[in-house]
């Protein structure tokens, strides 16, 4: 399935730092990941976001070849894998922001801004499975966990779609997650004050999540179909090359 995305960048303000403040809900209640390290550099996190912003969103052909590693469900769990939280959340016409955490209650251990509009991986996802990879390049002696890589490049159903990059939650991104901790699994819009006048609502999906560590790099994150008879619908592949 070949997913048709804007040519030109979307505005600077498109993600959930920019300078449209969300409304505060009450105080942040939400406990560290026990897999959570300390943050490297603050600094580099933010250089990379600030490049990463200047990129178009892009879609040359580029096929890849992308499987399930043979892995089989088994009563909704993937052999090997290990559940967590996973939310997509951003302004529908904004960048979609991913954030992983062991469960609702626990700080993001991983939030990756993906150059794909929200509103259409949403619209894709509904139309059909949907797998992303995330490639970077392997450096000798490779001490970086895979997850703490800074930018990827970013493949949609084999093309090219632009990049990914890790940030450290903002805010407003830990605003979300605040008003998600109740909530296990679940798609809606949040509340229209939220929203953004130039990047439209706020929307959220919220689900399961199975985490493969197939080798130092390589890792994969499946989104678990709520039927057990079903597959993942969205697969989310990293990948040191």
């Amino acid at each position: 399935m070949a997913a048709v995305v804007p040519q030109t960048p979307p505005p600077a303000a498109t993600s959930m730092d920019s300078s449209y403040a969300l409304p505060l809900h009450g105080p942040i209640s939400l406990q560290p990941s026990n897999t959570k390290n300390p943050s490297k550099s603050t600094k580099l996190f933010r250089k990379v976001r600030s490049v990463f912003r200047s990129f178009p969103i892009i879609t040359p052909s580029c096929k890849i070849p992308v499987s399930l590693h043979g892995s089989r469900l088994n009563d909704g769990h993937i052999h090997g894998g290990k559940r967590m939280t996973g939310t997509l959340f951003g302004y529908r016409k904004a960048r979609v922001n991913l954030a992983i955490q062991e469960n609702p209650r626990c700080l993001p251990m991983l939030l990756l801004e993906l150059a794909i509009p929200t509103g259409k991986l949403l619209q894709d996802m509904g139309v059909g499975l949907v797998r992303i990879a995330l490639e970077c390049e392997k450096k000798a002696a490779e001490k970086t966990k895979i997850i703490d890589e800074p930018i990827w490049t970013l493949y949609c159903n084999g093309k090219k779609t632009g990049y990914g990059v890790k940030r450290e939650p903002t805010d407003d991104d830990l605003n979300v997650m605040q008003l998600l901790h109740a909530v296990s699994m679940g798609a809606a819009v949040l509340p229209a004050e939220m929203g953004d006048p130039h990047e439209g609502e706020l929307t959220y999906l919220r689900t399961f999540f199975e985490r493969v560590i197939v080798s130092k790099d390589s890792e994969t994150y499946y989104m678990m179909n709520p039927d057990v008879n079903g597959g993942p619908e969205l697969s989310i592949f990293f990948v040191r090359i």
